[in-house]
């Protein structure tokens, strides 16, 4: 079984404005509303590779609803708990000739909530994954990562972690099973500035030494860079091809890790299914799909390695 985790999805109302400009009216030219949050598009592209997954978090208000409706249209299995105050949130997402976001806050969560997302996540074991990923709202604890590890220490749950700075450092005692950090979050954990794929390794091999076992980090044009559980290290270019949309693409790489270690257990086909995958969904309005992923894996010659 794999499981998504999404504290605080969202409604994603995604419109292009020609040319935006701040204290006027300004008119869209394309719109479009999508399920949101990381866990949420981890789920929707795992099931575009073939790969079918459980999206749990909260849920609230009409809003909440209606992300529940967009995931059943989506096709992706969900167990949220439902919140009774407040209403899940709304994030704007405004491209023009620079890209603007504007995030809601979400529904009012309780301990009663949160038990019953333990519920839930109680049913993994052995050969299961987890994917943890995003931020905390202020209605939770800060240590909801650091809780929901401990709870499952020592079941034998795969878990990933794709989150920000402490969110990130405070769970490696707990060996997750992967981490994704983009090349600036690493760089910021270690206050230094990491522009190359050569720059990112020594401090993905940090993470990997606190606790990690794969560590992955997207750095958009630069590509991508994996330092795996068996000492390895992969970097590879990123894909070639026009970008149009960048929401989701690093939740994207993470799913095509997952599928491409799941479907052959090599960590070098994991590393170019995650890279492919998140160019994919770049290169698209919409998440990346199995055609799309694929169409990029046939001109992926070879992966080179980081010295």
């Amino acid at each position: 079984m794999i499981c998504t985790v999404t504290f605080n999805p969202s409604l994603d109302y995604i419109v292009r404005v020609d040319d935006m400009r701040l204290g006027v009216i300004n008119r869209t030219s394309y719109e479009q509303i999508l399920p949101g949050g990381k866990g949420i598009n981890v789920s929707i592209v795992l099931g575009n590779l073939g790969h079918p997954s459980r999206a749990l978090g909260f849920s609230a208000g009409f809003t909440g609803i209606a992300l529940e409706s967009l995931l059943d249209a989506s096709g992706v299995d969900h167990d949220l708990v439902r919140v009774k105050e407040g209403f899940t949130r709304i994030n704007a997402k405004i491209k023009s000739a620079e890209e603007t976001e504007l995030n809601g806050q979400g529904p009012r969560i309780t301990e009663a909530n949160i038990d019953e997302l333990y519920a839930k996540l109680d049913v993994l074991g052995e050969g299961d994954i987890l994917v943890i990923s995003g931020s905390v709202p202020n209605t939770l604890p800060g240590d909801m990562y650091e809780r929901i590890m401990e709870r499952l220490d020592g079941r034998g749950v795969r878990i990933v972690v794709d989150a920000e700075r402490d969110l990130l450092t405070r769970v490696l005692p707990y060996k997750p099973f992967l981490v994704k950090p983009n090349n600036i979050e690493l760089g910021d954990i270690f206050g230094v500035e990491l522009k190359t794929r050569d720059e990112v390794v020594p401090y993905a091999q940090k993470l990997q030494e606190k606790g990690a076992q794969n560590v992955l980090v997207s750095m958009a044009g630069e590509g991508g860079v994996l330092v795996d559980a068996q000492g390895g290290v992969h970097a590879s270019p990123a894909a070639k091809g026009t970008v149009v949309n960048s929401v989701g693409a690093g939740d994207s790489s993470v799913a095509g890790f997952i599928a491409g270690y799941l479907e052959t257990g090599s960590y070098e086909t994991a590393f170019k299914m995650g890279v492919c995958t998140g160019s994919a969904s770049a290169f698209s309005d919409n998440l990346a799909t199995r055609p799309e992923v694929e169409a990029l894996l046939a001109k992926m010659t070879s992966v080179g390695y980081a010295k």
